[in-house]
């Protein structure tokens, strides 16, 4: 149990309402114990020819005044142990969520949404059972047993050993079916992660999968897992079902006993017909504990399984650790500098960038070129540091940037992916997203007009209050980019990196939000990473990258007129768009600086 012993800090903000559970548990089980004593009692009286109704009818109600307050006890029980471990699981799954937060792209493109899902939901479960009801059971059964014990042997110790033979065999039936269980159960979690993660991608990519008419497959796929699914569940109850009918034929045996060997001594006068009442009571009181002990260790091999799953991921810590370094002053000049910069992502040996150095002067901006896969995206991720160089160092304002705190340091950053990705909030929402709780409604208007989406918007009949589906999926490609894209510009960053951000807007809209762009990046530094020769042909300086190498650097016309990859990757374009514009009256004119 070395996993659950990580649940432990979390029962100490409860602590009290633990001690007082536990004590209601003993209360519960005083009083549970007290009812047989006291038919006992009353069952010898009855043997007593000067018996009146008075003392069998005060005997009858301390029998219901006992149950009364057991009842009450049991109740309280219940009602503190589980009430504790809803709150446990409350804050496990708070801290889980709060550390997912914290890992970084790596882990993430290791882990499957699903996955990741399942330990949050299913195995939060597992653990929070382990932690209120098992914990709750086993020392009621601890605790019962002790007592019936104590009062079977005050009234026979030689019927109790004989009852208890059948019993040792509970221990290696205990410790061998809660192995069973506990690797069972383990698998029935991890195909559970499977299933889930099919679900969440299919709804995820409904549109893709209607596309190519796959709608069949994936519901043979979803067949298949749940199959599975449903046969590792059934081995699961195999072995819990043989479980519980061989503790109860131990019992039905013990039973068997104290009725052979018990009825001998009553007819002997060894003990009263009430004892021999009483200690079948007892007896079957006993048999309760040793059912729910299978159910209390099925508990918590379940438990010690889906903390185990739990624990993997709280465990693995952050490349880049947020709290660490100190926060950025408020006046940040947005000085960027790459010093031999190299990167290969983590399980791998291929390097994606090599030896990338270059210098960006504040309010400088650059573009970054190069063919598909020479590491242009991956080259800005590291600016907002969603991975640390493998080798050399990236500073801002002269300072590296593991020096800075991450939350500050991202805060004076504006990211626009490749992907947008927009939440199931209203646009408004999403537009001011990092601008705290109560956006400011001009900074989101402002931005929307640089993105040329407000007019749409407003057009819209609930206008900024108009709600989005999952991922924006209600949005166009090119209005969910313009909106990723306003969304950067009203948090106003000292620095913004737009990673092929308008690949979906046509090129009229484009021309439109690069001439109001030029504007707005006045005095910021900016990255632009585009396929397109006219948002990139005005920066002040280019990058170009091949094979995760600087190969070229310089403006627009001095590397047209040095006929390097840029020209070469320029002419490349224009003739596919030359080829396009076939029939349509092709290209009107090329660039300034284009070679002829």
């Amino acid at each position: 149990m070395s996993h659950l012993r990580t649940i432990l800090p979390y029962f100490r903000p409860y602590r009290r309402g633990m001690a007082v559970g536990l004590l209601l548990v003993v209360v519960s089980n005083v009083f549970t114990v007290a009812g047989p004593w006291i038919l006992r009692l009353a069952i010898d009286a009855m043997e007593d020819p000067e018996v009146t109704r008075g003392l069998m009818a005060r005997y009858a109600l301390l029998i219901v005044g006992v149950a009364v307050v057991g009842g009450a006890a049991r109740y309280g029980m219940r009602e503190l142990l589980n009430g504790v471990s809803r709150r446990i699981e409350c804050d496990l799954r708070e801290d889980f969520f709060r550390h997912l937060l914290r890992l970084d792209a790596s882990f993430f493109g290791d882990h499957r949404t699903g996955d990741i899902m399942s330990r949050a939901t299913n195995d939060t479960l597992a653990v929070r059972q382990a932690a209120g009801p098992a914990v709750m059971y086993a020392v009621n059964t601890t605790v019962m047993s002790l007592f019936t014990l104590v009062l079977m042997l005050w009234i026979s110790p030689r019927l109790t050993v004989l009852a208890l033979i059948p019993m040792l065999l509970l221990p290696p039936a205990v410790l061998g079916f809660g192995r069973i269980i506990h690797r069972r159960f383990e698998r029935i979690q991890e195909q559970f992660s499977s299933l889930t993660t099919l679900v969440q991608e299919n709804l995820t990519g409904l549109r893709l999968v209607r596309a190519y008419v796959q709608e069949k497959d994936q519901a043979d796929r979803f067949r298949v897992l749940n199959q599975e699914y449903m046969d590792r569940n059934l081995h699961l109850v195999k072995a819990q079902g043989l479980f519980h009918p061989l503790l109860g034929l131990l019992t039905g045996v013990a039973m068997v006993i104290v009725l052979w060997i018990g009825g001998s001594e009553v007819m002997a006068g060894a003990i009263s017909v009430g004892d021999f009442v009483a200690f079948a009571f007892y007896l079957n009181l006993l048999t309760w504990p040793l059912i729910a002990l299978g159910w209390v260790v099925n508990l918590f091999q379940r438990g010690e399984a889906s903390m185990g799953r739990i624990n993997a991921i709280l465990h693995t810590p952050p490349q880049v650790v947020p709290e660490t370094g100190r926060p950025l002053d408020s006046d940040v000049k947005g000085a960027i500098e790459f010093r031999d910069v190299s990167f290969r992502y983590p399980g791998t040996k291929r390097p994606v960038l090599q030896d990338i150095s270059f210098r960006v002067a504040p309010g400088e901006t650059v573009a970054v070129v190069g063919p598909t896969g020479a590491g242009k995206s991956t080259l800005v991720s590291l600016l907002p540091r969603l991975y640390d160089p493998t080798e050399g160092v990236i500073l801002l304002d002269g300072v590296p940037l593991p020096e800075y705190e991450v939350g500050s340091l991202r805060q004076v950053m504006g990211m626009v992916p490749q992907d947008a990705f927009l939440l199931s909030e209203t646009i408004a929402t999403n537009v001011g997203l990092g601008l705290g709780a109560d956006p400011d409604a001009g900074a989101v208007e402002e931005a929307m007009r640089i993105a040329q989406l407000h007019e749409q918007v407003e057009a819209f009949p609930r206008g900024y209050g108009t709600w989005l589906g999952e991922r924006g999926i209600n949005l166009s490609g090119g209005q969910k980019q313009r909106a990723t894209l306003a969304r950067a510009l009203a948090r106003r960053p000292a620095v913004l990196v737009l990673d092929d951000a308008l690949s979906a807007v046509d090129t009229h809209t484009e021309a439109l939000i690069l001439s109001q762009l030029r504007s707005a990046l006045a005095g910021r530094t900016s990255f632009l990473i585009s396929h397109r020769v006219s948002a990139i042909m005005h920066a002040d300086r280019i990058l170009v990258l091949d094979e995760g190498r600087l190969v070229e650097e310089g403006t627009h016309e001095e590397l047209v007129e040095r006929g390097g990859l840029y020209a070469a990757l320029l002419r490349r374009q224009l003739l596919e768009q030359e080829m396009a514009g076939n029939g349509t009256g092709g290209l009107t004119s090329a660039p300034a600086g284009t070679p002829g």
